[in-house]
């Protein structure tokens, strides 16, 4: 298995937002103005995506006997120094990235941002140019599985049949946001909790981890035995981290279970 899970998290761009609308206004007034242009332009407050900035980058990735969970950089990283670091460890496994909703926000984002911050990512964008092997499964084709979006499958690729990780996660007996919600990362940054902000994130990739892990058992990929396998492996790995939020998640896993 070469899987790295991933998931994001971000605020709004308000300097690119000043930028754009010709604003001198704080931070929160600013993020104000850019939901209600977005409002009036669309009927809708979700920000277009290059305007997410992003905070947070959490990953885990299952290599050989390894499984690893953490979130890239730390507190005082740049957002370029986080989506490089992305890219970098892309060009370095060349791994199956899994996803939430990928497809739909979390790559979309990270390709604007890379865009702005000129970030080179060649493995990713590799079509089979100079590796065949990527013409036929690359990261790019939403049909392709190096990037699995397990959201996008999972509904047949139809709109009207997405839901929510959260749901999901709790429909399968897993422990799900544990009372936190995205909404809510803006008022905690500006709060200074990123922190916080990194931990939830993680836990976003947990719970997308086991349906993945779920969706392969499903399609065959992995037999009963070495599915529990894995989920032993995994609570092994959240116990001996002994940090908070992961004992949180596991013991809220045991209970759900």
């Amino acid at each position: 298995m070469n899987v790295l899970v991933f998931d994001i998290e971000t605020v709004p761009d308000v300097s690119a937002g000043r930028r754009l609308y010709g604003l001198d206004l704080n931070d929160e007034d600013t993020a104000r103005v850019m939901v209600h242009r977005r409002r009036e332009e669309s009927g809708q407050e979700f920000l277009r995506h290059y305007l997410h900035r992003v905070v947070a980058i959490s990953v885990l990735l299952r290599r050989d006997e390894e499984c690893k969970l953490w979130s890239l950089g730390d507190e005082s990283s740049s957002e370029a120094d986080l989506i490089r670091r992305f890219f970098e460890g892309i060009d370095r496994f060349s791994p199956t990235l899994v996803s939430w909703n990928g497809s739909g926000f979390d790559l979309p984002v990270l390709h604007y941002r890379a865009l702005l911050h000129k970030i080179p990512g060649a493995r990713y964008w590799e079509t089979g140019e100079d590796d065949a092997a990527f013409r036929w499964n690359n990261y790019l084709s939403r049909y392709h599985a190096r990037h699995t979006d397990v959201m996008d499958v999972l509904s047949g690729y139809q709109t009207r049949a997405v839901a929510p990780l959260d749901d999901i996660a709790a429909f399968l007996g897993f422990p799900g946001k544990q009372g936190h919600e995205g909404g809510e990362v803006w008022a905690r940054y500006r709060r200074g909790e990123l922190a916080g902000i990194r931990d939830y994130c993680e836990t976003d990739v947990l719970n997308t981890y086991l349906v993945y892990l779920r969706f392969e058992l499903m399609r065959g990929r992995l037999s009963l035995a070495a599915h529990e396998q894995e989920e032993a492996r995994l609570k092994a790995m959240l116990q001996a981290a002994q940090r908070p939020h992961l004992s949180a998640f596991l013991a809220a896993w045991e209970k759900a279970s």
